[in-house]
Formats: structure tokens, sequence, C-alpha cells
């Protein structure tokens, strides 16, 4: 499976911010569950709560400007992705401190482990390049951005 499986144009987004902008982690994280939308009758509240206890465990900020918000819900029957840029950064005390600028999130099955396991390591390994995330923050829409995953998969040969 490809993330742009789990993806859709649709669900990737590219928020550009000023600096006198409210734009924090809860605000990032209740806009990502927006993007994921409604699935299975679980409603993008839902999906918000479980995204940001997720995230009270232990951020979800894995460095380099990259953080891969994630949870599970009894009631889903598939896995879905969306992606937000943030060229500017959002302090979301990842790992290494710095400023989170392409946030990918993945909500799905709590009965499929296994599988969501193998969707966050797929991002991560997407996202492993700076040039590659270099071109994802500089994306000047988002239909550019989920080409751009697109093509990188493709050059991985049937995904990453």
């Amino acid at each position: 499976m490809r993330l742009t499986d789990l993806l859709s144009p649709e669900r990737v987004g590219i928020k550009r911010t000023s600096a006198n902008d409210d734009f924090d982690k809860e605000t990032a994280i209740g806009l990502l569950a927006t993007m994921l939308g409604e699935h299975d009758g679980v409603t993008t509240t839902e999906i918000e709560r479980v995204l940001l206890e997720r995230e009270a465990l232990q951020s979800t900020g894995i460095g380099e400007g990259v953080a891969i918000p994630h949870g599970a819900l009894p009631q889903l029957t598939e896995q879905v992705a969306a992606l937000l840029i943030v060229p500017a950064g959002v302090e979301f005390q990842a790992i290494d401190d710095a400023p989170v600028s392409i946030l990918f999130g993945v909500i799905g099955p709590k009965r499929a482990t296994g599988e969501h396991l193998k969707t966050l390591a797929r991002v991560s390994r997407l996202l492993r390049s700076k040039d590659f995330r270099t071109r994802l923050i500089n994306a000047e829409s988002s239909s550019k951005a989920f080409e751009l995953i697109s093509a990188e998969e493709a050059e991985k040969k049937g995904g990453v």
C-alpha cells in the first residue's frame, strides 16, 4: 500500500501563517482532524480528541520539522491520512525542540495495529530526505504537494 492510497489531494493543505497569527499545536491538530474528516460515523471532534490524547502522552514531533500525529478508533474500518504543511512552522515540543512544518496525520481502526505501524514507518521513510522535505514545504499548492508525494513513491518502486 502506498501513502497516496490513504491520502487524497483534498486531504493535503498548506497553512500560511505570519508571526502574529495565533496558530499553535492544538489548532494545528484541530485542522488536521478536520482534514481527516468524518468516517464510519466518527466525527472530526472524536478524531481531534484521539489525536490530542495521543499527543498528551508524548509529542509526535519526530524531529527535523516533522510530526506524525496518529491514533486509532474501534469503529473505523480503514486508515486515512492527511498532510498539513505549515511553512512558517508551529511549536510542537518535538524531540529536537525545532518547530514543525510538516504534519502527517494518520487515523485508523484499533484492531489494525500492524498496518498502522507500517503506515507510520512509511511516513517516516518518505520524510527522511531533507531535500524532499524542503520541496514539500516549498510546494506552491496542495495539489503540487500531493503530486510530489506521488512521484516520490513511484520513484521508490511501489511505495516507501
